[in-house]
């Protein structure tokens, strides 16, 4: 082993070879070392969750550690499920051992000529079993035709695999594996079994790390190692990640073609906007800061796509459109990662991750969202929801260069592939003998064929069937189409190992707008090839439409978008008028995520509510106010916020405060069973309402599923009461009870010499569903007041009682 060591280093000497080699091979050296104790450090913390999860979470890991179920309420644990597995667990090792040796080992032999020595000499699939850490059921958002199940597997196996290639010893000790296996039985029978298929894929790229063995275990060198572990993960994706998917007929005779390739629900078209306040990557000599130079990559699945960098802005616009097909809603999801260019390597500055069951609810989102894992930023983001049609009116050409169809190509197989290019002449069959040439067996062999498919500029690419004239393919494309009258797909068959041309074949889109459905399975004459070369293929053109929001729906949106516009009653004479309020104008940035009201028209003092229209434009600033507000102006006897009279004015006001839930008085506020309300001024007593209160507090609650966390939006006060003539410098402070530390307090900025604050801040509270629902939100407005003042520092408080809240739809009142 000295002599190993060393080695190298007299050789380096002993060619002349610079000292530099031989520090660049320690430091590769000392990097390989890293990675292989990472691994195994990794490796036991896994082993250790594994065997005793209850411990392990007791003991506070971190969150990316722990099972599905500790934080999702909906996902279910399956104890039962798992010692099923761990009692079945040696039987399928000893299945998968004899699978290995027999049907594994021949097809690696046959591959090529240097694996012929190809030889398993050790197969144990280890004592530990894969786990599953959670399953998520869904049956309301589906068919009922079918079962789907989301199930959380994590795999920290001790399996031993060695291989001998040629005296080369290779081999993996040790794999990790972490993802969403989503399982669709479908369709459900009224006979056995019951269920007609099941369906299996990954909704994202699982997680994967290999411990490697033997010779292999070159391949966690720096640099190597990123290379084959992404490798080894395409090659997982391009058989079981979305839109692959694996499907097992369970019955005779079962027809598995369209579970197999579903038409996809809908397509998600992105426009990525702009960007502000983003953080500041680049500095310059360690110290002075600099502005960073940001781009986007957006992914849906597989599909990535990255947009163009903006030099030198913290502030960047792009103004760019990106289209995603969406395969599975729900579990599909659009991820956004922003990342400021270098030349060595790009910094990270935030991720956006937003459902698209939300936005396929909502139709049309249009929204700031905060970017998460970094300091600060926001993201201007608006997502259109695309739906599948068969309407041939729909088929109009974008003049903005958008896509308006969707073209699905199911490509089945191929009969009577010509050998290779020799065969045929200028389409008809002609064998051409070709004498003492050493190509001549080989190409005498079937053909290794794959198909290339392109519409417009775009082209994919087939899998390979090795040696045989009637290949069969089995696998669904997607293309995006612009003009559905005058494009075409273009069908290329091709020689792998020859690289010729076995066939070719185009469809002018145009023949699908024959057919009613939109529909082609029929078997294709190819060009240039045999005169009995078919391939046979399935294709379908859909529509895409935008579907037009629900105005009568409120809007849960992916960030708690706005909701629809209210329609507010006003009595004019004998007739009643619907008027919609109008839009506030311009949103500050810290709540352009937040759900704000929609606001009304505002009185004159000397109008009438019973006779007279409103004719004043409305002030943006100020959002749905109370009743009272607009009474005080006529009845200034009464003070600012006198209690609401009885008669006419007060019957078109009531739906308003009903659907808005605005408290137009203290005694109604202490009313509602959602609120307790306090008052800190022990000088002020409250009889019938009609002295004045200490003013109103304007919040926008609502609990963000995806980040798991309780996100409070103070937008604003009104009416506070001074505490002094010299004014006051109000700020708000907000407590989740009963956690009154110090640390937990979120505070807003001060604001100056004010009675009407405007914060629009935002604050989180990262707790569960289930936690948050047994809380407290204790929110008070307090005076900033000197050190050794003896002004009243605490203006008002408010304590809500989320148990009584829809907090995953939000809500948001004064």
């Amino acid at each position: 082993r000295a002599l190993l060591w060393l080695g190298p280093v007299y050789l380096a000497g002993y060619l002349g070879l610079s000292g530099s080699w031989v520090l660049l091979a320690l430091a590769l050296w000392l990097c390989w070392g890293l990675i292989r104790r990472g691994k195994r450090d990794r490796l036991a913390a896994a082993f250790a969750l594994l065997e005793d999860e209850r411990e392990a979470v007791c003991r506070g890991l971190a969150a990316r550690h722990l099972p599905a179920w500790v934080h999702f309420p909906d996902v279910e644990r399956v104890e039962w499920l798992n010692k099923v597995l761990i009692q079945a667990w040696p039987y399928f090792g000893t299945i998968m051992e004899k699978t290995f040796k027999e049907v594994l080992e021949p097809k690696i032999r046959a591959k090529s000529v240097h694996l012929k020595t190809c030889t398993f000499t050790k197969i144990h699939f280890g004592e530990k079993c894969p786990r599953i850490n959670g399953i998520k059921a869904y049956t309301k958002e589906i068919d009922r035709r079918q079962v789907t199940l989301d199930l959380q597997i994590c795999y920290i196996g001790d399996c031993e695999i060695h291989m001998d290639i040629s005296k080369f010893n290779l081999g993996v000790k040790g794999v990790q594996l972490y993802g969403t296996l989503r399982v669709i039985l479908e369709p459900l029978l009224t006979d056995a079994p019951f269920v007609g298929a099941v369906t299996l894929f990954f909704m994202q790229k699982p997680h994967l790390e290999i411990n490697w063995a033997g010779m292999s275990n070159l391949l966690d060198v720096p640099g190597i190692n990123v290379m084959s572990d992404s490798l080894i993960q395409d090659f997982i994706a391009a058989r079981l990640v979305l839109p692959n998917r694996i499907t097992v007929p369970l019955k005779k005779n079962m027809n598995i073609a369209h579970l197999r390739f579903p038409v996809p629900q809908g397509v998600i078209r992105v426009h990525l906007l702009e960007a502000e306040n983003l953080v500041q990557k680049d500095n310059f000599l360690g110290a002075i800061r600099g502005k960073s130079d940001p781009y986007a990559l957006l992914r849906v699945g597989t599909v990535q796509y990255r947009s163009k960098t903006v030099s030198r802005d913290l502030n960047p616009i792009w103004n760019e459109t990106f289209e995603f097909i969406v395969h599975e809603v729900p579990g599909q999801d659009l991820e956004v990662d922003l990342y400021d260019e270098d030349p060595d390597k790009d910094d990270f500055m935030g991720s956006l991750l937003i459902g698209l069951v939300d936005v396929m609810n909502d139709r049309i989102v249009d929204e700031w969202f905060p970017l998460s894992k970094t300091t600060s930023g926001h993201l201007h983001l608006k997502l259109e929801w695309l739906s599948l049609v068969n309407d041939q009116e729909k088929l109009h050409e974008d003049k903005k260069g958008l896509s308006t169809a969707i073209l699905i190509v199911y490509l089945d197989s191929a009969f009577n592939l010509p050998k290779n290019h020799f065969e045929y002449s200028n389409g008809e069959c002609g064998a051409k003998k070709i004498k003492n040439n050493k190509y001549l067996k080989k190409m005498e062999r079937e053909p290794s064929s794959f198909v290339l498919l392109t519409v417009g500029n775009k082209t994919q690419k087939s899998k390979t069937c090795n040696f045989s004239k009637d290949p069969t393919w089995g696998q669904a494309f997607t293309f995006f189409v612009h003009s559905a009258h005058s494009q075409s797909l273009h069908i290329e068959i091709k020689d792998k190992e020859r690289d010729s041309a076995l066939g070719t074949s185009v469809v002018c889109l145009s023949h699908l707008l024959k057919d009613p459905n939109m529909t082609l399975d029929q078997r294709f004459q190819l060009d240039h090839s045999s005169s009995d070369s078919f391939i046979k293929m399935k294709l379908v053109l859909r529509a895409l439409k935008v579907e037009e929001p629900d105005p009568q729906r409120v809007k849960a949106g992916v960030n708690a978008s706005k909701p629809g516009p209210v329609h507010v009653t006003e009595k004019a004479g004998n007739q009643q008028k619907f008027s919609s309020p109008p839009q506030i104008s311009k949103v500050p940035p810290m709540s352009k995520d937040s759900a704000a009201l929609e606001s009304l028209p505002k009185k004159d003092s000397g109008e009438d509510l019973n006779t007279k229209d409103s004719s004043e434009a409305p002030v943006p600033s100020e959002t749905v106010c109370g009743v009272d507000e607009a009474e005080s102006k006529q009845n200034p006897e009464h003070g600012p916020s006198s209690a609401l009279p009885s008669g006419a004015a007060a019957m078109p006001a009531l739906p308003v405060l009903q659907e808005m839930r605005v408290a137009p008085s203290i005694t109604s506020l202490g009313s509602l069973p959602s609120s307790c309300f306090e008052l800190s001024s022990s000088n002020l007593d409250i009889h019938n309402g009609t002295e004045m209160p200490l003013g109103e507090i304007q919040l926008t609650v609502r609990y963000a599923s995806i980040r798991q966390s309780l996100v409070v939006l103070v937008n604003g006060c009104r009416n506070l009461v001074p505490s002094s003539n010299r004014g006051v410098d109000p700020y708000v402070r907000i407590y989740l009870l009963p956690d009154r530390r110090w640390t937990s307090r979120k505070k807003t900025s001060v604001k100056k010499k004010t009675l009407n604050p405007q914060y629009d801040e935002k604050f989180e509270f990262f707790e569960s569903l289930e936690n948050v629902k047994k809380r407290t939100l204790d929110i008070a407005v307090k005076n900033h007041r000197p050190f050794i003042s003896q002004e009243r520092k605490e203006l008002g408080k408010v304590r809500i009682d989320l148990s009584q809240e829809d907090l995953i739809k939000g809500f948001a009142q004064w």
